[in-house]
């Protein structure tokens, strides 16, 4: 497990696509909350939590955002050395791609709507402004 800058703070992403081999379509979360962000689609996930691995919680904050399990596919690597994307000056995030294996996806926690997406309906929603390089690099891995 590699941990970030100490002055940063960590944070897990999944890009939730319907297939590992053969994605065609991944799924955005609406944001509800905090008010700086509410209304913003992005990719879910969460903080890492003192004493967590990043994949331990990347799967405690997929049951509680959205009530399913996922197989964790590759990462998709960001521009920072270490792999991870930057979400603010506090914040980096490192994002999987994930498939559902248990249970159907909801907006439980932290979100109100959810969407499958395919390559070309990526820009429907109006991503925070973080998300949308990470998001344009998975669309990458979409087909038609």
């Amino acid at each position: 497990m590699t941990s970030p800058a100490a002055s940063h703070i960590a944070v897990v992403g999944a890009a939730i696509v319907d297939d590992l081999d053969r994605p065609r379509r991944m799924l955005a979360a609406r944001r509800t909350e905090p008010a700086a962000l509410a209304g913003g689609w992005e990719l879910p996930g969460g903080k890492v939590d003192p004493g967590e691995s990043e994949l331990d919680a990347l799967h405690r904050e997929l049951r509680e955002e959205l009530g399913v399990e996922v197989r964790v596919g590759a990462e998709v690597a960001g521009p920072l050395t270490d792999g991870r994307w930057p979400l603010s000056r506090q914040h980096v995030i490192r994002v999987w791609l994930a498939q559902v294996s248990v249970g159907e996806v909801r907006p439980l926690e932290d979100h109100d709507e959810l969407r499958w997406l395919e390559r070309g309906q990526l820009d429907d929603v109006p991503w925070l402004a973080a998300d949308r390089p990470i998001v344009a690099a998975v669309g990458d891995r979409l087909t038609a």
